[in-house]
């Protein structure tokens, strides 16, 4: 029998040269159709920027994660079930996509993407999928289904939106999602999920091969690209979908573990936190909480005078810090300290970040 790593390690492979084959492509495409991100005042980049490296994400993740499957099944003999939820969710997530797709190539406005995104949402608690349990949060543990329905779709709208919205220099978005995806991957394949481990493992390959063309363009840095709202909707629902998943307290699916809640919000600690953060901003300035600014972290960490590549490196690290830390305190005080520990270690960070670029304005000034 071939083990699972091997079939993870080949969608992996797969997917990513999938990825290396169709980028270029799509690349040339938006270049011959004029579909490029346009600079403004809001944006980093100051030249057009071809702008739908995304579309690629779903479809390599499925064949690469397919391909796997079907090989599985050949040569071990087994069958794999498709549960409602599973299936719900590929109808789902093709709803985002397909929105975020449109989005790319005509405009779409927030409202009907918004509305999609809880659609796809509520799609998830309606097929038996949804958050039962906080683990001790609060301290809470199991809840009914009429506080985690709406909870679910709260959780998965969110995690979507904060996605596409950190997505603002080369790299971020996608790298961020690469240390989420890598936690998931491990979690389950620690509980033998396999085809959500060829699924996750399937979308860390097409993501790699689009950092690629994303922070380096490419040969001669012809193909640089962006992965537009097709491929950032896409990554948050996944990732989105993931952590409900994991989370959901089901002995027919996974023995209960108690660090279910845990691992999977250390995973997206950066993302969510500075949504959260940009939301309070404006609205302690008196600003609707949707209006796009240049208050996001990446943002911030520029005006310090730090490089894009440098500030990727710098919020890839903090979420990292992030998840060293909390699998620490797991061991020694309950989840609730720890997120308040973390609330605290994140405030502090952009207190010396605001640190810099007081220093900064000072001395350009």
């Amino acid at each position: 029998m071939i083990g699972t790593i091997t079939f993870i390690i080949a969608t992996f492979l797969v997917s990513f040269v999938c990825g290396i084959i169709t980028i270029p492509q799509i690349t040339s495409f938006c270049k011959k159709k004029e579909l490029y991100d346009m600079p403004n005042l809001r944006k980093v980049h100051t030249t057009n920027i071809p702008r739908m490296g995304g579309t690629c994400f779903m479809p390599c993740m499925i064949v690469a994660a397919l391909l796997s499957v079907a090989v599985y099944r050949f040569k071990n003999d087994e069958t794999l079930t498709i549960s409602l939820w599973s299936f719900m969710f590929l109808v789902s997530i093709i709803l985002v996509y397909t929105i975020g797709l449109i989005d790319d190539i005509v405009g779409v406005s927030p409202r009907i993407k918004f509305v999609v995104q809880i659609l796809a949402a509520s799609l998830m608690p309606f097929s038996g999928l949804y958050i039962n349990n906080l683990y001790g949060f609060m301290g809470i543990e199991a809840i009914p289904f009429y506080v985690g329905a709406p909870l679910t779709v709260f959780v998965i709208v969110f995690i979507d939106n904060a996605i596409n919205l950190i997505d603002g220099i080369d790299g971020l978005a996608g790298g961020l999602a690469v240390l989420a995806l890598a936690g998931f991957l491990y979690c389950f394949q620690r509980e033998g999920m396999f085809v959500y481990s060829v699924l996750i493992a399937g979308l860390i390959g097409v993501v790699v091969s689009f950092l690629y063309y994303n922070i380096y363009g490419g040969k001669n840095h012809k193909y640089k690209i962006f992965m537009g709202d097709s491929g950032s909707l896409t990554l948050g629902f996944m990732l989105a979908f993931l952590l409900v998943k994991f989370v959901m307290n089901n002995p027919n699916v996974m023995p209960f573990r108690s660090d279910s809640l845990l691992l999977s919000y250390t995973l997206l600690i950066v993302p969510c936190f500075d949504v959260v953060r940009v939301i309070i901003s404006r609205l302690c300035d008196g600003q609707p909480i949707f209006k796009a600014d240049k208050r996001h972290l990446h943002h911030k960490l520029l005006r310090s005078g730090l490089s894009q590549h440098c500030a990727l490196i710098t919020i890839l690290g903090l979420q990292i810090v992030f998840v060293v830390l909390n699998v620490v305190l797991y061991r020694f005080i309950p989840i609730t300290y720890i997120v308040v520990v973390d609330v605290l270690a994140f405030v502090l960070f952009n207190i010396v970040v605001n640190s810099f670029i007081k220093r900064a304005k000072a001395v350009r000034g």
